[in-house]
C-alpha cells in the first residue's frame, strides 16, 4: 500500500474523487464533485500508480507471479476509478468546462499509459515470468492473467528500442489530441443544426411528432415554431412521416454532412490524421496495417476473416436492397412522377409500403412501448432467466433526469446499481452506449460490486404523453441492458481479466434483442398507456409477418459501415487522401453500393471508430451477431425461451469476463461450435432450414475451426 503523505490527505478531504466514498453503495459522490476536482484527483492518482510500479521494482526477490503479475493486476486502482468517473460524465453530461479538461488530460493519460507499459525494467520482470510458466504450477486463471499482461506489454510496444519507442510515444499523444478534437467538433456539430418550421410545414406528421418539435422550440425561446434536430428521435421521425420531400432531404443532407462542411468544425484532416498515425503505429509494431495490429487481438484474428464474412454477407443484401427498391417505385412515382428516388426517399416510402402490404403502422404500436412498461419488460425477463431483481433507491445523480436502480440477485444478494440516462440533452453525444462508474474487482477477499449506466438519446415524453418508444428504440433498451447484464454479474478474480475480445463483446447486448418482440414476453410487458390493454394478438402477428421486412436496407447500411471501417484501416501506406473519395470508391464503385442507400456512418462522424473504440472493429456486430442468433436458438431448441438451465449457462459466460477466450466460452455454453445458419435467417437473407437440413449430422464440418478461424460462409436460397 502505497504511504499517504499529509497534502495529500488534505487534498481528498477537499476533493471527494480522492476521498473514500461513503455513499449509499459505493455510487459516485456526483452531488459533491465539480468538473474542477478531475484533474487534480487524475494527476494524483497518476503518482500514486506511478509509486505503485516502482514498488514493484524495488523487490530484489526473483519475478514471480505474486511480486510482478499480481501486484501489477493490482496497481492504479484510483486512476481507473477516477478515469471511469470523468470518461462516463465527459460522453453523458459534458460542458465547456469538462471539454477544456479533457484536452488537457487526456494526452497526459495516454503519456502515463507508455510511461508504463514501455517501462523496460517492469516488461523484464513481467517477461522473465513469463519465459517460467511452464514451471510455476499457476492454475487456470493465472495462466490467463500472465498471457494476456505479457501481450498487452508487447502490443503496447515493449519490445520497441530507442527512437523507435519513442515515436510510438509521439504517436499515442498525438492520436489523444485528435481523439478529443474529432468527438468535440461532432458534438458542436450535432447541437448547432435544426431545422425550424411553422405548422404549414408538418404535413404527414403524427400529433406525437409535432408535439416534440413544439416542445423543442419552445425550449429554445421559439413561439409558433416546430424545431427538427439531428438527433435521431428527432430525425428518423421526420424521414420516416413527413410529406415534404423537399424539407427531408434538407434534414438527411445536414445529418450526412455533420463535421463536413469546410467550416471550424470539419473532421476530414483529423481522419487523414488517425489513419496516418495508426498506420505508422501497425508498422512500429510489425503489422502491415492497423486493421492487422487489432484484429490480430480478437476472435477473428485476420482482416481476412472479417473480409469473408462481411463480402458474403454484402452481395445478397444488396441484391435485397434493390428489389425494397423497385417495390417503393410504384409508390414514388406516384406522388413524384418525374424525380429520382434518393436516400431521404427510403424511410417514407418504406413506412408506406409496410403499411400496405403488412397493414402495419409504427405509430398505432407506440403507445403499447412506453419507456416505463419496456424498462418493467427487460426487469421481468431478467428475473424470469436469472431470478434478479430491480430496487429503486435514493444515490447521488448526475442529472436529475437520471434514475438508479439497486441490482439483487437470486438470493437478495447485492448485485450492483444500475443507473438509466434515457433522453438527449445538449452536454450528451449522440447514440446510446452503456459503460461503468465503478468496475467490478476483488479487494482483500471481498467482491467490489459494479456500478454500471445505461445512456440513451430515446423519445422524450411530451405534456400529453409519456415516452413511447419506436420499435428501434424497444430494441436498444434491450440491448445496452445487455451489456449492463455482463458488467453487473461479472465476478472475476483478476482486474485484467475483465475485458473480452472486442468481437465476443457485442454477444451479451446483442443475445438480448432476441426477446424484445417475442409474443411470450410482449403480452408481459407491451400494455397500451392510456387503456392499459395488453397488446392485441392481430398487431403481434403483424408484427412478426413484417420481421423481414426492410432487411436488405438495414444489412447493407451496417455492412457498408464495417467494410468502410476495414477498408480505412487496412491502408498500408499512408498518403494524404481525399475523404469522401476513399468512401466512394471503396462503397459505390467497387461494391456496387446502391445510391439509394447511404452507409450507417460516414467517416466526419464515425464516432465509432475514430474516437469511440471500435476502430477497424465496426464489423464487431456482424460477428457477435452469429454467435447471438446462434445462443438463442438453444432457447428455442428447448421449447422454453425462459429456460433456467439454459439461461444459468449463459449467466456463467456473462459472469467470466475474459478468464478464457472468446470462443472457449461460447463452446462451453453451446456445447458446440456456433452456427451462422440463425444469423442468415434473421436478415432474411437464406431461407430458413428444412427439419432434415438441420437436423445435426457427426459428418457435418465444424463451422468455426478455432477462434481465430473465419467463418465459413455460404449464402444459398
Amino acid at each position: 500500500m502505497t504511504n499517504i503523505s499529509c497534502d495529500q490527505k488534505q487534498a481528498a478531504q477537499e476533493n471527494p474523487l480522492l476521498a473514500v466514498w461513503d455513499t449509499p453503495y459505493g455510487v459516485p459522490p456526483f452531488d459533491r464533485i465539480r468538473p474542477e476536482h478531475f484533474q487534480p484527483a487524475i494527476e494524483q492518482a497518476m503518482e500514486e500508480h506511478l509509486a505503485e510500479i516502482e514498488a514493484i521494482l524495488a523487490v530484489t526477490d526473483e519475478p514471480s507471479f505474486e511480486n510482478t503479475i499480481l501486484a501489477f493486476d493490482d496497481a492504479g486502482r484510483m486512476l481507473e476509478q477516477t478515469t471511469l468517473v470523468f470518461g462516463m460524465l465527459a460522453a453523458a453530461e459534458t460542458n465547456e468546462e469538462l471539454q477544456a479538461i479533457e484536452a488537457e488530460i487526456m494526452p497526459l493519460l495516454a503519456q502515463h499509459d507508455d510511461r508504463i507499459m514501455l517501462n523496460d525494467a517492469l516488461f523484464a520482470r513481467i517477461r522473465a515470468v513469463y519465459d517460467r510458466r511452464a514451471v510455476l504450477n499457476l492454475d487456470a486463471e493465472q495462466e490467463r492473467l500472465l498471457e494476456k499482461t505479457y501481450t498487452a506489454f508487447v502490443r503496447s510496444g515493449a519490445l520497441l528500442q530507442g527512437a523507435e519507442k519513442e515515436r510510438l510515444m509521439a504517436i499515442n499523444e498525438e492520436l489523444s489530441h485528435t481523439s478529443v478534437q474529432y468527438s468535440q467538433n461532432l458534438l458542436a456539430e450535432n447541437n448547432a443544426y435544426r431545422l425550424e418550421l411553422t405548422a404549414r410545414d408538418l404535413a404527414g406528421l403524427p400529433t406525437g411528432v409535432r408535439d416534440q418539435a413544439r416542445e423543442k422550440a419552445e425550449e429554445l425561446g421559439l413561439k409558433d415554431r416546430y424545431v427538427f434536430t439531428l438527433h435521431k428521435p428527432s430525425l428518423l421521425p421526420f424521414l420516416t412521416y413527413s410529406s415534404q420531400r423537399e424539407l427531408r432531404e434538407q434534414l438527411y443532407k445536414a445529418y450526412l454532412n455533420r463535421c463536413n462542411n469546410g467550416n471550424e468544425y470539419d473532421n476530414k484532416q483529423l481522419i487523414n490524421d488517425f489513419i496516418r498515425l495508426r498506420t505508422e503505429k501497425a508498422n512500429l509494431l510489425g503489422y502491415r496495417s492497423y486493421a492487422e495490429y487489432v484484429i490480430a487481438n480478437e476472435m477473428a484474428g485476420t482482416p481476412k476473416a472479417v473480409y469473408k464474412l462481411l463480402d458474403e454477407i454484402w452481395t445478397p443484401a444488396v441484391e435485397q436492397a434493390k428489389r425494397e427498391v423497385e417495390q417503393m417505385r410504384p409508390l414514388f412515382e406516384k406522388d413524384h412522377p418525374d424525380a429520382k428516388f434518393a436516400s431521404w426517399d427510403w424511410w417514407y416510402y418504406a413506412e408506406k409500403l409496410r403499411k400496405r402490404d403488412y397493414s402495419l403502422d409504427e405509430e398505432m404500436l407506440r403507445p403499447y412501448f412506453s419507456l416505463e412498461n419496456v424498462r418493467g419488460g427487460i426487469f421481468f425477463l431478467a428475473n424470469r432467466l436469472y431470478g434478479i431483481t430491480f430496487r429503486p433507491i435514493s444515490v447521488p445523480l448526475y442529472h436529475q433526469e437520471v434514475s438508479a436502480y439497486e441490482v439483487l440477485d437470486s438470493d437478495e444478494s447485492h448485485l450492483g446499481v444500475l443507473y438509466f440516462d434515457f433522453h438527449p440533452r445538449a452536454g450528451k453525444g449522440q447514440g446510446a452506449w452503456c459503460g461503468n462508474y465503478v468496475e467490478q474487482s476483488y479487494r482483500n477477499g471481498e467482491r467490489v460490486a459494479p456500478v454500471v449506466a445505461i445512456v440513451c438519446n430515446f423519445t422524450r415524453p411530451t405534456a400529453s404523453t409519456p415516452a413511447l418508444l419506436t420499435l428501434d428504440e424497444t430494441e436498444t433498451l434491450f440491448h445496452e441492458f445487455g451489456h449492463a447484464l455482463h458488467f453487473l454479474f461479472h465476478d472475476v478474480k483478476y482486474r485484467g481479466l475483465t475485458e473480452v475480445e472486442g468481437d465476443f463483446v457485442e454477444l451479451p447486448s446483442q443475445v438480448m434483442e432476441n426477446w424484445a418482440f417475442e409474443p411470450e414476453l410482449l403480452k408481459h410487458y407491451a400494455v397500451h398507456h392510456r387503456t392499459g390493454e395488453v397488446i392485441p394478438k392481430h398487431l403481434v402477428n403483424k408484427l412478426q409477418r413484417s420481421a423481414y421486412f426492410n432487411q436488405g436496407f438495414v444489412t447493407t447500411e451496417l455492412i457498408a459501415a464495417a467494410l468502410s471501417d476495414l477498408d480505412i484501416h487496412s491502408i498500408t501506406k499512408y498518403e494524404q487522401f481525399d475523404v469522401e473519395a476513399f468512401e466512394r470508391n471503396a462503397l459505390n464503385e467497387r461494391r456496387g453500393l446502391i445510391e439509394e442507400v447511404e452507409p450507417r456512418y460516414r467517416y466526419p462522424y464515425f464516432s465509432h471508430i475514430f474516437d469511440g473504440g471500435y476502430s477497424a472493429g465496426y464489423y464487431f456486430y456482424t460477428w457477435a451477431e452469429v454467435l447471438d442468433k446462434d445462443a438463442f436458438e438453444a432457447f428455442r431448441e428447448s421449447g422454453d425461451l425462459f429456460n433456467r438451465t439454459i439461461s444459468a449457462r449463459l449467466r456463467t459466460l456473462l459472469e467470466s469476463g475474459g478468464s478464457q477466450d472468446g470462443m472457449s466460452l461460447y463452446r462451453a455454453f453451446r456445447g458446440k461450435d456456433p452456427d451462422k445458419t440463425a444469423m442468415l435467417v434473421a436478415r432474411g437473407l437464406i431461407e430458413p432450414p428444412t427439419e432434415e437440413e438441420a437436423a445435426p449430422s457427426l459428418e457435418k464440418e465444424p463451422k468455426l475451426k478455432a477462434h481465430i478461424e473465419p467463418i465459413e460462409l455460404t449464402i444459398t436460397r
